[in-house]
């Protein structure tokens, strides 16, 4: 087991497959040194998680939704390494999109959910740039979308 599935595994998370594209693009792409992975919208293992910030979910539970988006980006970082995670140098930025209310403020709350499980579990290599924005609706009323960029060797 590689050491940051082994990290994982302390924090009781065991990473899904990388999640197929649902219209025409691909999941992601390497050019270089770099993996850009297409956004990841809000899901677990009961499915979509939805919802919208300042309507019918409140920060912790969008935070949460995050944090799933998180853990696939990081299913999709391995598949972008041909299965060999440890190959990430670091997670260079985050961009978080929120199914919000217009006015709800607490996006930035909201993406710390994925920002705080990508240091958890990656140490300084999970420290990064980040976007925090409100969106008026997500694919299938997701409650949150992330696209990630990552160094790789």
């Amino acid at each position: 087991m590689s050491t940051i599935e082994t990290r994982l595994a302390e924090l009781g998370v065991t990473l899904p497959d990388a999640p197929a594209p649902a219209a025409n693009y691909v999941p992601w792409v390497r050019t270089g040194n770099q993996l850009f992975v297409s956004g990841q919208i809000s899901a677990d293992a009961d499915g979509f998680i939805t919802g919208k910030l300042g309507a019918d979910m409140d920060a912790e539970a969008g935070a949460k939704a995050a944090k799933a988006c998180a853990i696939s980006l990081l299913a999709q970082l391995k598949a972008g390494c041909d299965g060999e995670i440890d190959r990430l140098v670091r997670v260079v930025k985050l961009v978080g999109f929120v199914n919000s209310t217009s006015d709800f403020h607490d996006q930035p709350k909201v993406i710390n959910g994925a920002s705080d499980f990508m240091v958890e579990a990656l140490g300084d290599k999970g420290r990064h740039a980040r976007s925090a924005v409100s969106a008026a609706s997500l694919p299938f009323g997701v409650a949150v979308e992330i696209e990630a960029i990552f160094e790789i060797a």
